[in-house]
């Protein structure tokens, strides 16, 4: 294995690649639900490094280990993604000099695998035969325990990840919300390490203030409602198997749950109506949010998050025809337009 060692010349791109993650525009989105005017709240975190949500707690974490030595100049990086913070710790490992190697279920969409590797990392495949996403976690332990000088992120499990949107995402939804003279009463987000959800919502509940936080996920695939795997469902990078360590329910509001059809044909409509390029499962989070400001009432103000974009999901469901069904929220949904505040 080459190892690349880093000088103390780097510490300037740690401060570059800060500069590239974060301060992302919140959207009002303005639309009707059965001809009745309604309005959603999301941040539009395409637009940090590489794409995706998972750049702020990538490199949080990375911070965070060079400031405790957990991770050191020539170390390797290695952890287990199904996708987005795979990518993340490829570009940000690359650009401050270490071996990114990447442990990932084979099904997820290829383009995921060719970002990874126009990054430069190593993206080992792990069949549902060798244990899946949880097998993917096992390998990476492994790994670590066979070779000497590896770093391991532990996205599931590292409190830097539900740091990193307590310090920032949080702290930009307030202000931006506060810029179009609103405060939030729910916040709403799918589950991946649980990191985006307990560190926002944290965050927007601090001093004892009252904000209910909603924690989501694909009804196909109920595994927050379940306490295990159960189901499959198309919406990648949330509910992967298990319930992340990270993730307190007991500190969270009841679980939303959106069908992964229901989220396509929401990212489609986002894509083809207003010119919004996301991923599904920021669909997902609209219509969770959606579906709350139906529970809450006309005037509720409700967040959410666009976790990333289309371009990850060109070859999967998102680009295809998908049937509506009756219990769908997005055929009664008219998007209008939105206005953003940065």
């Amino acid at each position: 294995m080459t190892r690349t060692v880093q000088t103390d010349a780097n510490a300037s791109t740690v401060e570059a690649i800060a500069a590239l993650i974060g301060n992302s525009p919140t959207l009002e989105i303005h639309y009707r639900h059965r001809g009745k005017p309604r309005r959603v709240y999301a941040k539009y975190d395409i637009l940090n490094m590489t794409g995706s949500i998972k750049d702020r707690m990538a490199a949080h974490i990375v911070q965070t280990a060079y400031d405790s030595g957990e991770l050191n100049p020539g170390d390797s990086i290695v952890e287990a993604s199904s996708g987005n913070t795979g990518i993340s710790f490829a570009a940000i490992g690359r650009a401050l000099g270490h071996y990114v190697r990447i442990y990932m279920p084979d099904w997820l969409s290829r383009e995921r695998v060719q970002l990874m590797h126009s990054f430069g990392a190593e993206v080992i495949p792990v069949s549902k035969a060798q244990g899946g996403f949880v097998g993917s976690i096992e390998l990476a332990e492994a790994y670590a325990q066979e070779n000497e000088h590896v770093f391991l992120p532990r996205q599931f499990d590292n409190p830097a990840n539900t740091e990193a949107h307590e310090l920032t995402t949080g702290p930009e939804i307030e202000t931006q919300l506060a810029m179009l003279d609103r405060k939030p009463d729910a916040f709403v987000a799918g589950v991946g390490t649980g990191g985006t959800v307990m560190g926002v919502g944290r965050f927007l509940r601090r001093n004892g203030r009252s904000v209910a936080i909603h924690p989501l996920e694909p009804a196909n695939s109920p595994t927050l409602r379940t306490g295990h795997k159960t189901g499959q469902h198309r919406i990648q990078g949330i509910s992967d198997e298990f319930i992340p360590s990270l993730l307190n329910l007991e500190e969270l509001d009841d679980v939303v749950d959106v069908w992964d059809g229901d989220a396509i044909l929401m990212a489609q409509t986002l894509c083809h109506t207003l010119g919004l390029a996301v991923g599904i499962s920021s669909g997902a989070n609209i219509i969770g949010a959606m579906q709350l400001v139906e529970k809450l009432g006309d005037d509720a103000t409700v967040v959410t998050i666009l976790p990333d974009s289309n371009k990850k999901y060109l070859s999967t469901s998102l680009c295809q025809a998908e049937a509506p069904r009756d219990d769908y929220t997005t055929p009664g949904v008219e998007l209008d337009h939105f206005i953003a505040v940065r």
